[in-house]
């Protein structure tokens, strides 16, 4: 301290909680970083499982026949609307424990979709499957749109509200930050891992999943031995359908609300999917749907909702040029 004749004085003095402070600062920030961190791996583990249920489809079409279906989206929205009508037909005020009637909605959907997976294989892909690639993937794009048109005139063009059937959410507080979790998005998450461990277990034990791997492995000499191939790439189709029927089911239910176009862009996003976890493999399309809902949900939440498609399909370049067979796929094997 400094004192004049005059009288004044000035006092200097350093803080000496300033590194405290800082601490304090730091550990506030990271106590907040980490449950934002969990809320949002949640979320992309949800939106996912969606991707993952979708994109399985592609991937099994793939390795079978080397073609991709891309009216497949338009299947995963034919089974939203389907568990809607169910709802409808059902009753919300019926009476009957939800868990009963989200079930009834699941196994109508996956039968309808079911019916339609097979007529799409029979009418766009069977005729076509001896001549050029363009030719079966134009004939896809136009079922697509047949497709949407087709709801759009039976069910309207409009988004259609979907009644809240799975409602509340757990939450967890950490460090005073609550962490939500919907019941209808664990739903989706437990229906999933079921699913892909019960898929899991019928490719590796059962007949038609044995038939299935060869004929992915070669499909001429499969039919050479033995195999009914028109019969495993018809079941292939209906397979996937059964899964992305569950896929819209699910998310008609979480969000609330479909119309007949969102079958388009959820279609892609699973063949991006399918793609940057290797087209061909099941596990490649379970992890692709996983990495791809992640990095929508972290781009939407720390850069911008408008960004997450970029982000998204910049994930898929980049894993292109540096690993072009994606994350589990395998180099294919000219055969000679």
């Amino acid at each position: 301290m400094l004192q004049s004749q005059t009288g004044w004085s000035l006092s200097i003095s350093w803080p000496a909680d300033t590194p405290r402070q800082a601490g304090v600062a730091e550990s506030c920030f990271m106590s907040e970083l980490i449950p934002q961190l969990l809320q949002q791996l949640f979320n992309g583990l949800s939106l996912g499982a969606i991707y993952a249920l979708i994109a399985i489809g592609y991937t099994m079409v793939y390795g079978i026949i080397g073609m991709i279906n891309f009216a497949h989206g338009e299947i995963y929205m034919i089974g939203a609307y389907v568990g809607l009508v169910t709802l409808s037909a059902i009753g919300v005020g019926s009476g009957l424990p939800v868990a009963l009637i989200i079930l009834l909605m699941l196994i109508v959907a996956v039968l309808v979709t079911a019916v339609y997976g097979y007529a799409v294989e029979k009418v766009a892909y069977a005729p076509l499957r001896g001549g050029p690639r363009l030719v079966p993937l134009i004939s896809a794009i136009g079922m697509s749109i047949f497709l949407q048109n087709w709801v759009a005139i039976g069910q309207g063009a409009r988004d259609q509200a979907v009644p809240a059937l799975v409602t509340g959410a757990a939450q967890l507080d950490i460090g005073g930050y609550v962490i939500t979790a919907p019941y209808s998005r664990i739903m989706i998450i437990l229906v999933t891992v079921v699913l892909m461990i019960m898929l899991h277990l019928y490719i590796k034990h059962s007949r038609l999943g044995r038939a299935s791997r060869a004929c992915s492995q070669d499909l001429r000499m499969a039919n050479l031995l033995g195999i009914d191939t028109n019969k495993i790439i018809s079941f292939t189709f209906v397979i996937g359908a059964m899964l992305a029927a569950v896929g819209g089911v699910l998310i008609a239910l979480a969000i609330g609300k479909l119309n007949p176009f969102i079958g388009f862009l959820a279609g892609i996003k699973a063949f991006t999917a399918a793609v940057l976890g290797g087209i061909g493999s099941i596990p490649g399309a379970m992890l692709g749907g996983v990495l791809l809902g992640l990095a929508e949900t972290f781009a939407a939440a720390y850069i911008s909702s408008q960004y997450k498609d970029i982000v998204a399909f910049s994930l898929l370049v980049l894993i292109l040029l540096f690993r072009p067979t994606g994350l589990l796929g395998k180099p294919e094997v000219e055969k000679v």
